[in-house]
């Protein structure tokens, strides 16, 4: 069967750490859901270029691992993301640039989703100063959380 908690121990530690359950259950959902997006972003774009192999036969566009971990402010809190990496080798025929893969679900530069963004210019026009972001946004978002690092 399964369980989402395994004791009464893990419930209370749980509901200590990120304030209430329910919020850290929808944290975890978006956490997998945003990681299995991403993973089916990077793995349609490596087989739409399967096709394409260099001079050896090998694969101009493959993974490569996975960006540094980083923590994104949703609406659900601070989800941490280890986003996919592609190693693409093609070349553009009119700049000789190399082509770059960039996500359309989660860019690299993104660190909060759009509607988080769109809440911080109003709280500034309402008086709230930045400093005082961290605490306001932790009563909507849940604590801040420090992103994993990589080993």
């Amino acid at each position: 069967m399964l369980t989402v908690v395994d004791d009464a121990h893990d419930t209370h530690a749980a509901a200590a750490v990120g304030g209430d359950l329910l919020d850290e259950l929808a944290r975890e959902g978006a956490r997998r859901m945003l990681a299995a997006a991403l993973q089916a972003e990077v793995s349609a774009y490596v087989d739409a270029h399967a096709g394409e192999v260099d001079e050896h036969g090998h694969r101009l566009v493959v993974r490569n691992g996975t960006h540094a971990p980083r923590l994104v402010a949703t609406a659900a809190g601070a989800v941490p993301v280890k986003q996919p990496r592609v190693n693409d080798k093609r070349t553009d025929p009119v700049t000789g640039e190399r082509v770059r893969f960039a996500s359309a679900i989660l860019p690299a530069w993104a660190r909060k989703s759009p509607q988080v963004a769109e809440v911080l210019p109003l709280l500034y026009l309402h008086g709230l100063s930045s400093g005082d972001f961290t605490p306001a946004l932790e009563g909507s978002s849940g604590p801040r959380q420090a992103c994993p690092r990589r080993p």
